[in-house]
């Protein structure tokens, strides 16, 4: 798979000029900030906002009532997601005033023997929210410092830090389409994904600016390393997946593990976007600087 994927993409590469690498990326992160603008302005938040960052109640019961079922019966109720995790169904409420809380909980105690209830209150959410904007900013500000000081040059480090950007925005961009939400868990993969692009990137980027040879050779050697890394994070991370979320259908004592099933799906969307990114935007950028009349001599020798 790697093997294949390398030279389909290097051959594009050789044989597309810097504006035609740039024009596929540039216009899937347009696409994606036009679909968190629209969900900003519809709802307020770029991305659907999990129970931990807008509060409410989720209560898990062991039943054989089908999640249709329990989401037409709780349909009085602020309810917001319903689903099917084993022998479990987790129900999700929004913020409740205490009488209608009591009354919820009290209905559900009495229907099931054997319930599971946690609250997470408006103000904490709002605080995790605040503290997950911090993270993802504290995170690009020190990814941009450590950039910048490895090249100590302005383009290949905006390079780097623009793909970085778009690859978290496409990857948002997705769980807002595919209707997954922003929790703890989807969070850490979101700064879990900067890690990974930085990687790539400066793989790419160092290869070009500071080692010997011509300019595609360079790129063509680190494109045949860097995709062998990224198609075995794929490849495990598709395994997680396929484990956390339908290993219940062969096993049924095993439960669905939401957690793990939305991080991999995100990174797995994210890191499709970085391949993209990187041997696309990144390269274009960077063919376009060292190729460049006052800089041929320095990088393409």
């Amino acid at each position: 798979m790697a093997t294949g994927l390398t030279e389909l993409l290097d051959n594009f590469v050789k044989n597309h000029d810097n504006r035609q690498l740039l024009a596929l990326p540039l216009a899937v992160l347009a696409v994606a900030l036009v679909v968190l603008l629209v969900s900003f302005v519809s709802s307020g938040s770029p991305v659907i906002l999990g129970m931990e960052f807008q509060g409410g109640t989720q209560i898990s019961v062991e039943t054989t009532d089908s999640p249709a079922v329990l989401e037409k019966m709780y349909s009085s109720y602020p309810i917001t997601d319903v689903r099917q995790t084993g022998s479990r169904v987790i129900m999700q409420f929004g913020v409740m005033d205490d009488e209608q809380q009591r009354q919820l909980e009290k209905d559900v105690m009495s229907r099931y023997s054997n319930v599971e209830i946690r609250q997470v209150g408006p103000i904490y959410g709002k605080d995790l929210q605040v503290q997950a904007l911090q993270a993802l900013v504290i995170s690009f500000i020190g990814m941009a410092i450590v950039v910048f000081l490895l090249f100590r040059s302005l383009v290949p480090s905006i390079a780097v830090i623009l793909s970085a950007f778009s690859d978290i925005v496409i990857a948002a961009a997705f769980m807002r389409v595919a209707g997954i939400e922003l929790s703890l868990g989807t969070l850490a993969a979101l700064l879990m994904l900067i890690g990974y692009s930085v990687d790539s990137d400066i793989l790419l980027t160092n290869r070009v600016i500071k080692r010997r040879g011509a300019v595609e050779e360079k790129v063509s050697r680190a494109m045949h390393t860097g995709i062998t890394m990224t198609t075995t994070t794929l490849a495990a991370l598709a395994v997680m997946y396929v484990v956390s979320t339908f290993s219940y259908l062969v096993i049924p004592s095993f439960t669905q593990i939401t957690l793990l099933s939305q991080i991999s799906i995100v990174l797995i969307a994210g890191l499709f976007a970085d391949i993209m990114n990187t041997w696309l935007l990144n390269t274009g950028i960077l063919r376009w600087y060292v190729m460049k009349p006052e800089f041929r001599g320095r990088y393409n020798r």
